[in-house]
């Protein structure tokens, strides 16, 4: 059984705010409602009250709504019309496919001086001889009547018969209580069939299966009864659906092979980079802790996620973060080390940011050599073999162009024996009383 909850209403209050006690118009259908309650204290200024396509057996707990114009009832199991005599406002009241079979007691509605439209088409009251003209003469407010607009000439008529009227439709409604007291015992004798109570009943049960196809398959009369009895079938129906299978166990994601890869995974899917910081030789990952796909307000609420939501582990060749239980891993392009890392949230994008030192004595990869495009002009096969062989490349000069000095030609090329005999002179020549000292370095 469903009931009117304050939750349930401010739920259909959105458009103000969620606010009830100055709320105008609700909408409640389609709620498998079986009881109106609670509406009258916590909704004062309701003018439109939408209760269609529910259980509701009975008309209560309205009367305090002095304010509301229009009620709705329309698919429901409503067999009297009452309770409405404080509706003082009220102006339209849709009883659409209910089960009214007392159809004097639309008289109630006298009180209601300015209602002007009323729907009762699919009720049993409207196979009634004479039933139109008894409305219209019973209500004398009223303007239209099943979506009919109510002529002068019409209500004339009508107003002229009355007492005929009155007294046939009450013999209808006398053979109408007698049907329903017979689809009553009809129901109730279904039900017993429906839960055996010996033993041997139930052996001799049907299987459910069979049973379920009888029922929607077999007509029966559209009464209060039949409509919760199917109605309970189809909850059934649905709950047996909606029950979810055994969830199979996962196995564990694989994180590092059998033969020590390690696997780059991304399971929270969060953008993230992965760069290296040559200026402070360390590798940096820039992690964000929400998808760039998410809305507003959620990349706002994950921003200032706490910290401790997530657990960060740094290894020398690969960095690991848990994120609310999912797991991030990615493989370093370079060996760090784990103990001078560091993990720190960034102050303007609460992004998590870890810089992680490169280990000494790791090697840099070399640039690669460009190389030669095919188009482009080919050189002599003499420098190609020259740089194939890595010989070195003379420059040729012209000696005739040459303007500097040659130094090559300052000193004669002269014979040993000419340089003895030139130092002989010099000897010779040396006056009388010459000291040689052996501690000075001779000339030459």
């Amino acid at each position: 059984m469903v009931y009117i909850t304050e939750e349930l209403i401010r739920r259909r209050a959105e458009h103000n705010d969620c606010e009830i006690l100055s709320l105008e118009e609700v909408s409640l259908h389609q709620q498998d409602i079986e009881r109106i309650e609670h509406v009258d204290r916590w909704c004062r200024e309701l003018r439109i009250l939408y209760l269609q396509n529910n259980l509701i057996p009975r008309i209560e707990n309205v009367g305090r709504l002095k304010k509301l114009e229009y009620l709705n009832l329309a698919l429901n199991n409503i067999q009297v019309i009452e309770n409405l005599e404080g509706c003082e406002s009220l102006r339209k009241l849709d009883l659409t496919v209910n089960f009214v079979g007392l159809l004097s007691s639309v008289e109630s509605l006298q009180h209601n001086a300015h209602l002007r439209e009323l729907f009762l088409v699919g009720n049993p009251c409207t196979e009634f001889q004479g039933y139109r003209q008894y409305v219209v003469a019973a209500l004398p407010q009223l303007k239209w009547l099943d979506g009919t607009e109510i002529s002068r000439s019409e209500r004339i008529r009508a107003s002229q018969g009355l007492e005929q009227v009155r007294r046939r439709v009450r013999e209808q409604e006398q053979e109408y209580l007698r049907r329903r007291e017979e689809q009553r015992e009809e129901a109730s004798r279904r039900d017993k069939e429906r839960k055996p109570d010996s033993q041997d009943d139930k052996e001799n049960l049907r299987s459910a299966e069979e049973e379920e196809q009888d029922f929607w398959h077999t007509p029966c009369s559209f009464t209060p009864e039949s409509r919760l009895e199917a109605h309970r079938r189809l909850e059934e129906e649905k709950n047996a659906n909606r029950k979810e299978p055994e969830k199979k166990n996962k196995p564990p994601r694989t994180l590092i092979t059998a033969d020590g890869r390690v696997m780059n995974i991304n399971e929270p899917k969060l953008a993230f980079s992965l760069t290296e910081d040559e200026e402070n030789d360390a590798v940096v990952l820039d992690l964000a802790v929400y998808s760039s796909e998410s809305a507003d307000l959620k990349r706002l609420i994950l921003r200032h996620m706490d910290t401790s939501l997530m657990d960060v582990d740094v290894q020398p060749t690969y960095a690991r973060v848990s994120v609310k239980g999912k797991m991030f891993q990615v493989v370093l392009p370079a060996e760090v080390k784990p103990d001078s890392s560091t993990a720190r949230r960034s102050q303007t994008t609460g992004h998590l940011v870890l810089t992680m030192p490169r280990a000494e004595g790791e090697l840099r990869g070399q640039k690669p050599v460009p190389r030669r495009r095919r188009d482009a002009p080919s050189r002599s096969s003499a420098e190609d073999r020259n740089r194939k062989d890595k010989i070195p490349e003379r420059l040729e000069v012209d000696p005739s162009k040459r303007k500097s000095v040659d130094i090559t030609n300052i000193v004669s090329e002269r014979s040993s024996g000419e340089d003895l005999q030139e130092k002989r002179d010099l000897t010779a020549e040396l006056p009388e009383g010459f000291m040689d000292d052996p501690e000075v370095p001779p000339l030459i």
